[in-house]
C-alpha cells in the first residue's frame, strides 16, 4: 500500500516566524461538499465563524499553489489549501531566548520561563520557535523535542528539515543525557538519592498528570545537591519523558517543586503579565553523540533558578 504523497510546498512565506495552515481536502464519499466554501464551513466555522470563513475567501487569503481559491470552486479530494491565521494578542514573555550554540545543523537555546516552545493554541508568536526563526532568518527551523512552557532551560532545534529525525530518534532512543535542576522544600527524612520508577498518565484536555498502579512507564533519578533555609537544590536525571514527569515524581516524594502551579494543588492560572513566580525547574544539561557530524555534545544552560541564588 502507497503511503501518501509528500504534499507541495506552500506557496505562502512565514508570517512572525508562525508556518501557514496547511488543509488537505479529504475524500468525500457522500457528496456532502459540492465546493471549497462548503468543506471550509464544516471544518472551521464553528471555531472561527461563518463571517470569519467568508472574509478569508473574500480577501484572497485562502490559497492553492495555482493562487488564491474562490469559495464557490468545486471540491476536489486530495487537493491542499493554505492561509495564516489571525493571531490573537499575546501577553509578550519580558525574557530573552539566548542561543548557546548553532551550526548548520544545530541551534541550541535557552527557553526562559513562560515561553512555549512550539505555536500551539493560546502560545503562537511568543514562542522560542518562532522567536528564534525571526530573529536567527531561518525560517526552516524545527525543534528535535519540546519542554514544558514554564520550565526553562535548553531547547535543541534543528536547520535543515532533512536532519530532524535523526535529532528526534535520539530523544526516542534515550540516547540523550538529561539533566534538571530544582529547588523544592528539604525534608530530612527524605532519603536521597533514589531512583523513582512509576506510571504516570497525563490525559489529554486535564491539566495535570497522575500517578497510578501499574507497569511503570517513567523512570527518574533525584540528588539532592545541597539545601538552606528549609529549601534544597535537587539534580533531576530523567531517564523517560513522560509529560509532567519531573514535576510528578517530586510531587510524590512530598517535595513538590516551588511555584508550581498544578501540583500538589492546581492553582488558577496568575494574571497576565504576572512573571513573578517562575516554576523552580530548569533543564540544564543536554549531552549526546550528534547523528549527522558523529560529534560529542555537551551542552549547559546559563540560566539560573531565581529561588536558589548564587552564592
Amino acid at each position: 500500500m502507497r503511503g501518501r504523497a509528500k504534499p507541495p510546498p506552500s506557496p505562502l512565506p512565514q508570517r512572525d516566524g508562525v508556518d501557514p495552515v496547511r488543509v488537505r481536502l479529504p475524500e468525500d464519499p457522500d457528496g456532502r461538499w459540492a465546493t471549497v466554501r462548503d468543506h471550509l464551513l464544516d471544518r472551521f466555522a464553528g471555531a472561527i465563524g461563518a463571517d470569519r470563513v467568508d472574509a478569508l475567501l473574500d480577501g484572497g487569503r485562502i490559497v492553492s499553489t495555482a493562487g488564491p481559491v474562490s469559495g464557490d470552486e468545486p471540491y476536489a479530494a486530495g487537493r491542499h489549501l493554505w492561509f495564516h491565521r489571525d493571531f490573537a494578542p499575546e501577553e509578550p514573555v519580558p525574557f530573552p531566548v539566548a542561543v548557546v550554540y548553532r551550526d548548520e545543523h544545530l541551534v541550541v537555546a535557552d527557553k526562559p520561563h513562560f515561553l512555549a516552545t512550539t505555536p500551539r493554541g493560546r502560545h503562537i508568536t511568543e514562542t522560542a520557535v518562532a522567536r528564534l526563526r525571526r530573529g536567527l532568518d531561518l525560517p526552516l527551523l524545527q525543534p528535535a523535542h519540546r519542554l514544558d512552557r514554564l520550565t526553562a532551560g535548553l531547547v535543541l532545534c534543528v536547520v535543515r528539515p532533512g536532519e530532524r529525525g535523526a535529532y528526534q530518534t535520539l530523544f526516542r532512543d534515550r540516547l540523550v543525557r538529561k539533566e534538571y535542576e530544582a529547588v523544592a522544600p528539604y525534608d530530612p527524612g527524605l532519603v536521597l538519592p533514589r531512583t523513582v520508577r512509576s506510571r504516570v498518565v497525563k490525559e489529554r484536555g486535564v491539566i495535570a498528570a497522575r500517578e497510578e498502579a501499574g507497569e511503570p512507564n517513567s523512570e527518574s533519578r533525584i540528588e539532592l545537591l545541597a539545601h538552606r533555609a528549609g529549601l534544597g537544590r535537587y539534580r533531576l536525571l530523567p531517564a523517560t519523558g513522560r509529560t509532567h514527569q519531573l514535576r510528578v515524581h517530586m510531587n510524590g516524594l512530598g517535595v513538590p517543586l516551588v511555584h508550581d502551579p498544578v501540583y500538589p494543588v492546581l492553582r488558577p492560572d496568575a494574571a497576565p503579565g504576572d512573571f513573578s513566580r517562575p516554576l523552580q525547574l530548569l533543564a540544564r544539561v543536554l549531552e549526546f553523540t550528534d547523528p549527522v557530524t558523529g560529534e560529542p555534545h555537551r551542552f549547559e544552560s546559563g540560566l539560573r533558578l531565581s529561588a536558589w541564588p548564587e552564592g
